[in-house]
């Protein structure tokens, strides 16, 4: 079985442990994972299909999962090249048995480690990326907010950043949405109801652009940061 890149050590505590814990949250699930959450993830395809990379572009997704994602965009786009990170070696094995079986490995590469603290230079000689997409892993992560700064940091001038997740749900009936909040704390999944606001600063403080749009009635959220061109220089 191929193996999964790492660019951090074993003497890395924090990492271990968050692994570990993911790792036996999917270790079965994994095996359904894609199945089960088509009917409740939404807005994927939709953030897949604004992607756009150009030909040659180099694409990173956040919390890749099985891969489900970067194999679709890698059909869609067969002129881009696609990376994907994630903190748990189960889903990636997944990832890699699908990017495999699809034929993409020479257009898909996967590395474990962490959204904040991983090296893509290290990883995949890449230092930075034309478009980064994350996709329901946001309202997993606890320090979710450092997660959008090193995004942000890993685009491209011009480069975007494509999110879909959980929204906050405001115009679901009561009830609907009481239900559905409690179902998604057993899985430790948390809307981030500051989404928002919390991308509109950091797209203030690089210059960015921003596009956010409440989906489904508020069951989703999806934005699209666009950095700030390069000057051109005399």
């Amino acid at each position: 079985m191929q193996a999964v890149p790492s660019d951090v050590g074993a003497d890395a505590p924090w990492l271990t442990e968050v692994t570990g814990r993911m790792n036996r949250m999917y270790r079965l699930q994994r095996h359904i994972y894609d199945v089960t959450r088509r009917y409740y993830l939404l807005g994927r395809d939709q953030m897949i299909a604004g992607l756009q990379p150009g030909r040659g572009s180099s694409v990173l997704e956040i919390g890749c999962g099985t891969g489900r994602n970067l194999v679709l965009a890698a059909k869609r786009y067969p002129d881009a090249h696609f990376f994907g990170v994630d903190v748990s070696t189960e889903m990636l094995t997944s990832a890699l048995a699908a990017i495999s079986r699809h034929g993409l490995t020479s257009r898909i590469r996967v590395a474990h480690g962490d959204a904040v603290a991983f090296d893509p230079q290290f990883s995949f000689a890449v230092p930075s990326f034309d478009r980064v997409m994350i996709s329901y892993s946001l309202s997993m992560i606890p320090d979710w907010e450092r997660v959008l700064d090193a995004a942000i940091g890993r685009l491209n001038p011009g480069g975007q950043l494509h999110i879909v997740d959980f929204g906050c749900q405001e115009r679901l009936p009561g009830v609907t949405r009481s239900l559905l909040l409690r179902w998604l704390k057993l899985f430790e999944v948390t809307p981030r109801d500051n989404l928002e606001q919390v991308l509109r600063t950091l797209a203030t403080s690089c210059q960015a652009e921003l596009t956010f749009e409440p989906r489904f009635r508020g069951y989703a959220q999806h934005a699209v940061l666009t950095k700030a061109a390069a000057l051109d220089r005399p």
